[in-house]
């Protein structure tokens, strides 16, 4: 870090401390030649691979616009959203990569959509797992209605998930 004094190139971090909610670092630093002090802002960059390729930075108000449209008509405010936006960006920065492919990032958004609500989810998961015909939904339907989303588990479907599951497959077995 360079000195905003005396352009040193080295400094001595005095103190650190979490701020915006554990999302970026303010650290008070030392200059080692000039003895000024500064305090700098570290935030941990979240990019996006998009599917040509390109990388941009994560955007919350990108996904609380994907997820408007699919709320469109459904009792979903904009606190919702904006609290599902911080939700799927928590997840994605928990995976620990720099860099995260927009799908994954769709996909991402599925389980805590679910939890809002079930018909917005039905009409993002169209979009993100390519539904192509009627059996596509009415599986997703099947599925819906044979497991349902219990408020404390985080759970995410890939594409190969999205299969029919019989609610005799997730019956208990009886001895």
């Amino acid at each position: 870090m360079n000195c905003p004094f005396c352009r040193h190139e080295e400094s001595r971090v005095i103190d650190s401390r979490p701020t915006d909610e554990g999302s970026s670092i303010r650290r008070r630093r030392e200059c080692t030649n000039c003895g000024s002090r500064f305090s700098t802002a570290e935030t941990a960059v979240l990019s996006i691979i998009k599917r040509s390729g390109a990388t941009e930075p994560f955007s919350r108000e990108k996904v609380i616009n994907g997820v408007r449209k699919a709320c469109q008509n459904r009792p979903v405010d904009d606190d919702d959203l904006a609290l599902l936006a911080q939700r799927v960006e928590e997840a994605l920065r928990a995976t620990g990569q720099a860099e995260i492919e927009a799908q994954e990032v769709g996909m991402a958004i599925l389980s805590p959509l679910r939890e809002l609500d079930e018909v917005a989810y039905l009409r993002y998961a169209s979009v993100y797992r390519n539904f192509s015909s009627l059996e596509d939904f009415e599986g997703e339907i099947a599925l819906l209605r044979a497991l349902p989303f219990e408020k404390n588990s985080e759970v995410q479907l890939s594409n190969k998930d999205s299969q029919v599951v019989s609610p005799q497959l997730l019956a208990p077995k009886t001895p």
